[in-house]
């Protein structure tokens, strides 16, 4: 049984407890639409009222193409409000960068990759969600934001988000923060996730580490696995570039 460490009830952890609460920016779900050269569902609305999440996500969020997007351990997308500033600043103004432009469902400040770990668990209205994995980026980003080699760059530097399982499913709304309940003791954060898993693909030390975190998704775990089998690392150029060639 996976060892967990709760959020204890002393007067200090319980002020520990509040800073671990996440209040929402925004809260989006959408549906595929014919855009940017092909159908996809990643230009989200807000949702402002009570909505269900079940296992599959948010009731009426739907994928274009759910080979790679979507299921039961990718429920949801988050992504840190924080992270559109740095882009503005590198990328430039004239871009409209602003939420939920990353196609995202969750949009908080305060959670970034640097503090949120695999297999945290957060309750959320009458919901509990579990971070799964960090988000892959694909080439749709490039088309969605006119740059080439954006996926390429925010893989680079680990600023990818990350995805949740539904534990429990229920109500939730924008307007329920999301409260840290759990987290597993040898939890890696979304960014060392990725600063391995992307970064140093072949690192055997990492790739063990990556093995022993129990809550990693089972797509990735299966990666993780066959690298250390077989020492050669998958072709990303499709999903990142849209085409088999560099």
């Amino acid at each position: 049984m996976t060892s967990l460490t709760p959020i204890a009830d002393s007067s200090q952890n319980n002020r520990d407890r509040m800073k671990q609460t996440f209040h929402l920016n925004g809260l989006y779900r959408g549906v595929p639409t014919q855009r940017y050269g092909f159908e996809t569902a990643i230009d989200k609305s807000p949702v402002t009222t009570r909505i269900y999440l079940s296992p599959e996500g948010l009731e009426g969020d739907q994928c274009a193409d759910n080979q790679h997007h979507g299921g039961l351990e990718r429920a949801l997308h988050q992504y840190p409000f924080e992270h559109y500033a740095y882009w503005r600043e590198k990328y430039g103004a004239e871009v409209n960068w602003q939420t939920p432009g990353m196609g995202e469902n969750l949009s908080t400040a305060g959670m970034t990759e640097t503090t949120v770990c695999l297999g945290d668990r957060y309750q959320w209205g009458e919901a509990v969600i579990e971070v799964s994995q960090p988000r892959s980026p694909c080439f749709k980003l490039n088309k969605r934001w006119g740059i080439d080699g954006f996926s390429v760059d925010m893989q680079a530097i680990s600023r990818c988000g990350w995805l949740y399982r539904v534990v429990q499913p229920g109500w939730v709304s924008a307007d329920e923060p999301l409260a840290l309940i759990e987290r597993v003791p040898n939890g890696m954060t979304v960014r060392e996730v990725c600063d391995l898993f992307f970064g140093d693909p072949l690192n055997g030390a990492g790739l063990l580490k990556l093995k022993d975190q129990s809550r990693l998704s089972d797509s990735w775990m299966s990666k993780v696995e066959l690298r250390l089998e077989t020492n050669e690392v998958e072709n990303w150029n499709f999903r990142l570039l849209g085409r088999a060639d560099p």
